[in-house]
């Protein structure tokens, strides 16, 4: 193996050696936690071995308990997501493309994106009350607003020259819009939808703080405070494994249904 293709910028290595360094990474990660929790650096208080994860995981898999808590997380975080993305996808793209929707947008999606959502929650609880409404709306309002900036940035760098180009040959505006604009922005639409899901998946506590019976962050806020580690750790490790297949199901869907995100 050639290691200086290890340390050169933007050179390939075999899938083989990838998946080996991958894997190391975990093992890595997992070779720390057992040092610090069997060699008695840590109390069992605040850091859980991996055998107690796993007799928790096991536990609550029998009972079926774990699937209700994802089930209702998934519920809130799928419906939130996908609401803020079917407003954020078309209006980022018009505000990044058309300057007289960037000058009515940018404004107040400037001031909202900087808000913290747990500075909203007594207002939500107001006006949408306890129920899973509130939830939904933590979730939209966590992404909604770094989506629309994110994807006006998209749509705003896609060349003129383009656009330019398809006008001298004859295309309509609209032409333009659907068959130019529209597929020069959709590789970096799913690029921006794949990291803005990973920051609705962050806002799950939060979205969970009040009043809630279920859900995974509900599971972690009460395991806190009883400090039950293994209970808080099986938690934080089903979000992660969640959020994983999520980034690699908007990878598939942009290979699968973007098959041109390769030029850009």
């Amino acid at each position: 193996m050639n290691t200086s293709s290890l340390f050169s910028p933007k050179t390939e290595i075999s899938r083989g050696l990838y998946i080996g360094l991958s894997i190391s990474s975990v093992v890595a990660v997992l070779l720390v936690w057992c040092l610090l929790t069997y060699g008695g650096y840590m109390p069992p208080d605040f850091l859980a071995t991996p055998v107690e994860v796993l007799r928790a995981g096991v536990e609550q898999v029998g009972d079926l308990s774990l699937f209700g808590h994802m089930g209702s997380s998934l519920t809130v975080i799928l419906s939130g997501f996908l609401l803020a993305s079917v407003l954020a996808v078309p209006l980022g793209i018009l505000m990044g493309s058309f300057r007289a929707v960037q000058a009515l947008l940018e404004p107040i999606t400037g001031f909202m994106r900087y808000i913290p959502v747990s500075a909203l929650i007594p207002l939500l609880i107001l006006w949408v009350g306890i129920g899973i409404e509130q939830k939904v709306m933590v979730i939209f309002l966590g992404t909604f607003f770094q989506q629309l900036i994110l994807i006006s940035d998209v749509s705003a760098r896609v060349s003129k020259d383009l656009i330019d180009c398809a006008y001298t040959l004859g295309a309509s505006r609209g032409q333009v819009v659907w068959r130019i604009l529209l597929p020069a922005c959709m590789p970096g639409v799913m690029d921006n939808l794949r990291v803005t899901m990973g920051w609705a998946w962050t806002y799950l506590v939060v979205a969970e703080l009040v009043a809630a019976n279920s859900g995974l962050g509900y599971m972690i806020l009460n395991a806190m405070r009883g400090l039950f580690t293994d209970v808080i750790l099986l938690g934080v490790f089903t979000i992660g494994i969640l959020g994983l297949m999520t980034d690699f199901l908007f990878k598939w869907l942009r290979q699968r249904l973007l098959p041109w995100s390769a030029d850009f």
